[in-house]
Order: C-alpha cells, then structure tokens, then sequence
C-alpha cells in the first residue's frame, strides 16, 4: 500500500452526521459566540437568518470532533502506523449556509496531497478538503486545512 492509498488521496470519507438541536446551539452559543440570532429564538425569525441557527464555529467544531473519531484504516499498510500530530492551521473558512436548529448535517474529508517537511525530517505535509452539507446535498461549511504526518 502506497502512503497516497493510505491517505486515501481524492477520495472523499464521510466523517458521520449531527443533528443540531435548539438547546445544544444556544448553549454553545452563550459560551462561544453570543450573537441574538444563536442564543434566542424570537430574535433569531425576526433576524436576517430568519430562525435559529448554529454559529459556524459550532459547525466546524463538529468536523473537528467527528474527523477525530474517524481514523484511517491501517488495514494492509506494511510499517509502522503512521502518526498524525498537529494542524498548523486552515484557509479559506466559508460558512455557505446557515445550520438551522432541527438540521441534520453531513461531514466529509478529502485528502488532496502530502508532501515531505524539509525541515522535520520523516514529517509530511497532509492538505485537506474539508466539508459539511445538509440533507440536501447543499454545502453550509468548507475549508482547508493541513495536519503533520510521521511516517516511517
């Protein structure tokens, strides 16, 4: 097995599904990010948004926790499991939709490339797609983010 089959280069997974409920939006809400539209309903349908919804950092928090839980399949890779370490960061955040309380969305990742760290010998560069959608298909979260890889 190659390291781009380990990665599963091109090849988008689905990280698993939340359904963002009313109290779990405001609770977050309250403590990350109070803004009226996540933390009171009424306010929320007489808002721009039009209803209550999650904030985005919420949502991408639920990547984050749902992309830990979903780990690569070590299955038929000769050598030493590779071991994942820290993201040195992400771009191109875009919350594209807002998550409505009751909505039930869908993460995925899709891993683009990895490349070797000149100056971390045996550490590789993993860039990935990262994405959320609602049940109908339309994307409410996207960005790219990259996480340090020991191989060998």
């Amino acid at each position: 097995m190659t390291l781009d089959e380990f990665f599963r280069i091109g090849t988008s997974v689905t990280l698993g599904s939340h359904t963002f409920e009313p109290e779990a939006i405001k609770a977050f809400a309250r403590k990350y990010d109070p803004q009226i539209f996540h933390i009171d309903e009424e306010a929320a349908r007489k808002s721009v948004l039009g209803g209550l919804c999650a904030s985005g950092w919420h949502t991408a928090a639920t990547w984050m926790k749902l992309n830990l839980e979903t780990r690569l399949d070590a299955e038929g890779w000769d050598g030493p499991v590779p071991e994942f370490g820290p993201s040195p960061g992400f771009k191109n955040l875009k919350w594209l939709k807002p998550v409505y309380a009751g909505q039930t969305i869908t993460f995925t990742r899709t891993a683009l490339s990895h490349r070797p760290i000149a100056s971390r010998p045996g550490w590789r560069l993993l860039a990935l797609l990262c994405e959320a959608s609602d049940s109908t298909g339309g994307k409410v979260l996207e960005f790219e983010s990259a996480v340090l890889v020991r191989v060998g």
